[in-house]
């Protein structure tokens, strides 16, 4: 099972949640770059410009260990990156768990596509974040982890995306939230769980059920969670809903 962190987090969020699978499961682990105790002088502007290099680094760690029928466990952006990547090299992968995932969160009206956000949400939030990284993650963190009534959540977040290279994260915010992956879900040949949180604003149902409702051979599942992070606010429901799915 190779797990994989969302944006402004590291490896260290499924703490929770792989010490449940280690007895059957080999765990792999990792920072994306930029994050937690990942090389920064590996960032590429030509490679880290989209999603797609990001799934070439997962690619690039499925090679060198020579893993075979990988369990992919994305969280939010992460499960786009794990989509492309075993789109890419099908044979490396046994299934993918996506974690709130959105393959695009800008409004398409001409579509009929509910994101979530406007455009003009969107560029206020990668302007405030250009303006102000620090400040723009102490007001967002909590936001995007729900669960008021449990602040040190929320805490942990803040941490986290303080903690991350704020030049890498500024970029990887635009590569985020501007990506549109809609077209690489139908394209994915192998099973697939989408375990959808309760009251999202980063993911809401509506696009839990979109991502659902246009990938062959998945399985939606809504948790009780609420907020974007279920690995941090609710790891058991997180780690059933998973090992049931498996």
């Amino acid at each position: 099972m190779l797990f994989a962190h969302g944006y402004g987090c590291d490896q260290n969020m499924w703490r929770f949640v792989t010490p449940a699978f280690q007895d059957t499961h080999r765990i792999v682990l990792f920072d994306h770059i930029g994050n937690g105790k990942s090389d920064l002088s590996a960032y590429r502007d030509s490679r880290h410009g989209s999603l797609a290099g990001y799934a070439e680094d997962v690619l690039d760690i499925v090679r060198e260990h020579d893993l075979r029928d990988v369990i992919f466990v994305g969280h939010s952006v992460s499960s786009m990156i794990g989509v492309i990547a075993a789109v890419k090299e099908p044979d490396r992968f046994g299934g993918i768990v996506m974690v709130g995932p959105s393959p695009r969160y800008i409004d398409d009206e001409a579509a009929g596509y509910v994101g979530g956000f406007s455009r003009e949400d969107i560029d206020g939030l990668l302007e405030s974040l250009d303006s102000n990284y620090l400040g723009w993650s102490s007001a967002m963190a909590p936001v995007i982890m729900g669960n008021p009534d449990r602040p040190e959540l929320g805490e942990e977040l803040t941490n986290s995306f303080c903690a991350t290279d704020p030049e890498i994260a500024r970029k990887f915010a635009k590569v985020t939230f501007l990506s549109d992956n809609r077209s690489d879900l139908p394209r994915l040949r192998v099973p697939s769980l989408i375990l959808q949180c309760s009251d999202d604003v980063i993911a809401p149902t509506v696009v839990g059920e979109y991502v659902h409702k246009n990938t062959p051979d998945s399985t939606f599942t809504t948790l009780n969670a609420t907020g974007h992070c279920p690995n941090l606010s609710a790891p058991q429901e997180t780690v059933d809903a998973i090992k049931s799915w498996l």
